[in-house]
């Protein structure tokens, strides 16, 4: 008899200990489906000069599972419009465009400032508020035919995007997308990209 209220008392806390983790697994599925990533986007005043808000991103690349949510909804849709190519400008479109490209199991392709790529270039040279920018892209990166997205961390005036795209236009490739974790909403860099799909997952 005691062995078996024994055994009882075991499989009740067993069965305990399964609902507790069943239970919590939902729970962080639900908040996972529901996060909001701008809890993981800090505002530095003054940076990198007075006057400016810096947002800042380095929180929500902290988190393992912002990180991967952010990878997740900027992969949404991108397997229907067949891409072959994620292009990611320097230096923080890095971040996420390459493992938006392992995600997505097609390639990357690096868009760099002046001097920083080995071989035969293509460049961009497009006008800033006072003076001009230029990007560059190796020849053969992209090849005819591609299916590129573009992406960068944030939208802001939209001017190295627009070149971004002309470069790889240059290259023989169509630009289906341009996609950003951010997007400064006041500074309307949309109308630079009116010509391309445009996907971000936050909007300030």
């Amino acid at each position: 008899m005691k062995e078996t209220n024994q055994s009882s008392i075991l499989q009740r806390y067993q069965l305990t200990e399964f609902m507790i983790k069943f239970i919590k697994h939902k729970l962080e599925n639900f908040y996972i489906l529901h996060m909001n990533l701008k809890t993981y986007v800090k505002d530095v005043p003054d940076f990198p000069k007075e006057g400016i808000i810096f947002k800042d991103i380095c929180p929500l690349l902290a988190s393992s599972k912002a990180t991967n949510y952010a990878i997740d909804q900027l992969a949404k849709g991108l397997h229907e419009i067949n891409v072959t190519k994620i292009v990611g400008i320097e230096s923080r479109g890095f971040l996420l465009g390459l493992a938006l490209a392992q995600k997505m199991g097609v390639g990357f392709v690096p868009i760099r400032k002046p001097g920083k790529l080995p071989g035969a270039i293509i460049k961009e040279t497009y006008a800033l508020e006072y003076g001009e920018d230029t990007i560059e892209i190796q020849e053969n990166a992209i090849q005819e035919g591609d299916q590129v997205v573009v992406h960068d961390d944030i939208l802001a005036t939209g001017g190295t995007a627009a070149a971004a795209c002309k470069l790889i236009e240059q290259c023989g490739g169509t630009v289906v997308q341009c996609n950003f974790l951010l997007e400064l909403g006041f500074l309307d860099g949309r109308a630079k990209l009116e010509d391309y799909a445009l996907h971000s997952l936050m909007h300030y």
